[in-house]
């Protein structure tokens, strides 16, 4: 394999420095081209430490937009799996990227919550149990981050995100906006983009049997199983037993995995019929054993592991107790609680109070946050703006000419992007058309 830092490799200090930044000069080289890049640790609170790698973008950094990538699961790496699987310089066999979002934009992979990824945490107490708490890692990361790094506090700052990274983001994006008015984090803020998103997980679950069988992919009696399955935790939701809610989530997921043969949930035409958990680990395996192998262990296999435990992991300097993803199932099950609590009105807040760029974007071929159930959570929204968005006609999106690969409605500072031929992970599925959107979201391209 590869070596990723050809000439020189960088040594992070475990002890934290006054500003909360620990570690990493820019690295110098690479062997498959020259990046510009630098990465630390920062001790978020008293044993967490979180951990962030910046890639400068190619093209005129100090005027290109800054990119925050966060990951979802909760317990999804962002400097692993965003990185080398969606849209860094490098795929996971180290070879060139055709198409990498640092082309032109500077990009931030931080592996969020704590215990994400090379993040950790020295006591079980140091985990986060809900979105508040994320949030506020994410700012003391974020404060550390300008501090080390001024010159960024003029660039543009988006953030994209997936899946349960959404969610965060959400959050995280209104704790910038207040911390912005209170004076304690001076940057450029300008959208947020949450792509196949967990804003609202009952909408997401309820419409997992009507859009399975518009598609051929349940018949009437699967339907009937699912949507059963779906009421019970529409139930739990609404006595806001969030815990339970959350274990029949697991269960319904159970009833689609029998009832379809194996639908892969991220990606509806991959992997058909071959279900990532058997019969028998179905009954053995506890419901949050069963959410975290479908959504966070599957991303942490195979090469990407290997990397990122060898390699990678030895020439960023990680400390030696420290394991990829070693920590993300404790990430995981101490946010059970907070799974299925929605935050479209976190959404409805940064419409209202605010001018940020407020992007949603859904992958055509996604199961598990399929666009019927967010289109379900968007028409929930408060936003006065919601009626005309409503009644205005989305216009294509072309990478090549005269062959839409997405659509796109807005009104204001509110947009909604339909990724075709794409699932769960738009940037691994559809390239282009992510990387048109990321340019049409930040202004490098107008059209």
């Amino acid at each position: 394999m590869k070596s990723l830092m050809f000439l020189l490799l960088t040594i992070l200090v475990l002890s934290s420095l006054s500003s909360g930044f620990s570690g990493g000069r820019p690295s110098l080289k690479s062997q498959a081209n020259d990046e510009k890049e630098t990465w630390a640790y920062v001790n978020v609170r008293q044993d967490a430490y979180m951990f962030w790698w910046l890639y400068y973008a190619r093209t005129n950094w100090p005027q290109a937009p800054l990119i925050i990538w966060l990951q979802g699961g909760p317990g999804g790496s962002s400097t692993g799996f965003g990185n080398f699987m969606e849209i860094g310089p490098q795929d996971v066999n180290l070879n060139p990227r055709n198409l990498t979002w640092i082309e032109t934009a500077s990009v931030l992979f931080i592996d969020n919550p704590v215990g994400t990824g090379y993040s950790y945490v020295t006591s079980d107490d140091a985990y986060t149990t809900n979105n508040e708490q994320i949030a506020e890692d994410l700012i003391t990361t974020l404060t550390a981050f300008y501090k080390h790094l001024p010159a960024f506090q003029k660039n543009p700052l988006y953030i994209f995100s997936e899946s349960y990274g959404g969610k965060m983001t959400a959050g995280f994006s209104l704790a910038i906006t207040k911390a912005i008015i209170a004076g304690t984090l001076s940057c450029n803020f300008q959208g947020l983009a949450m792509g196949d998103s967990w804003i609202s997980p009952i909408d997401s679950v309820n419409s997992w049997g009507p859009y399975l069988h518009s598609i051929s992919l349940l018949d009437g009696k699967g339907l009937r199983a699912v949507q059963a399955s779906a009421r019970a935790v529409e139930d739990a939701f609404n006595k806001e037993n969030y815990s339970q809610a959350t274990e029949l989530w697991s269960a319904t997921e159970d009833t689609v995995d029998e009832e379809t043969f194996g639908v892969d949930f991220y990606n509806i035409l991959n992997n058909y019929g071959e279900s990532l958990l058997t019969a028998k680990e179905r009954i053995q395996l506890s419901p949050i054993e069963k959410l975290y192998r479908r959504h966070v262990s599957r991303m942490q296999t195979g090469d990407l592991d290997a990397l990122m435990n060898g390699q990678i992991k030895k020439q960023l300097g990680i400390p030696d107790n420290v394991t990829w993803g070693g920590q993300s199932s404790a990430v995981f099950s101490h946010l059970s609680g907070d799974f299925m609590k929605p935050v479209y009105n976190i959404v409805d807040e940064l419409l209202n109070s605010s001018k940020l760029s407020v992007v949603v974007y859904s992958g055509q071929l996604d199961l598990i946050v399929d666009t019927v159930g967010t289109e379900a959570w968007v028409k929930k929204l408060q936003w006065p703006g919601l009626p005309v968005y409503n009644n205005t006609s989305w216009k294509p999106v072309f990478v090549v000419p005269d062959k839409p690969a997405a659509f796109r409605k807005q009104y204001k500072n509110f947009s909604f992007y339909w990724i075709m031929k794409a699932g769960h992970m738009v940037p691994s599925d559809a390239p282009e058309t992510a990387y048109k959107m990321m340019q049409q979201v930040t202004g490098i391209s107008k059209t």
